[in-house]
């Protein structure tokens, strides 16, 4: 079991993605242009305080938590009960139900998104 914590970062503002160069007659479909996605706003509350987790291994996989899936953790929010939760448990990480009567734990943070490879 091992899951890899680290701080999200933001892109740089005058990052602009792989773009090309326009060549030859301009296309009808340019001012149907999209926004970029910002995950980051789109998946957090609280910037500073949220963490993401690579998992490694199937040991959660009751939780549908898979091999090298990405957990997005909010150390902000107040945990409900029966929401997935990082704990700190005899110095080791793992992840448990909320539950109210649960004992002597260490709560990290709360688990607000899984992301799934799809391939």
């Amino acid at each position: 079991m091992s899951l890899d914590i680290k701080k999200i970062q933001r892109a740089a503002a005058n990052y602009s993605g792989n773009t090309s160069v326009q060549t030859g007659f301009p296309s009808p479909a340019t001012h149907y242009r999209e926004p970029v996605i910002d995950l980051n706003k789109e998946l957090t509350s609280s910037q500073d305080a949220t963490f993401y987790v690579r998992v490694k291994g199937d040991e959660w996989k009751n939780f549908n938590i898979l091999n090298q899936d990405i957990l997005v953790i909010d150390r902000t929010l107040k945990p409900t009960y029966n929401t997935l939760v990082l704990v700190i448990i005899g110095g080791d990480f793992d992840i448990k139900r909320f539950a109210k009567d649960s004992g002597k734990i260490e709560l990290w943070g709360v688990i607000t998104y899984i992301i799934h490879k799809a391939v």
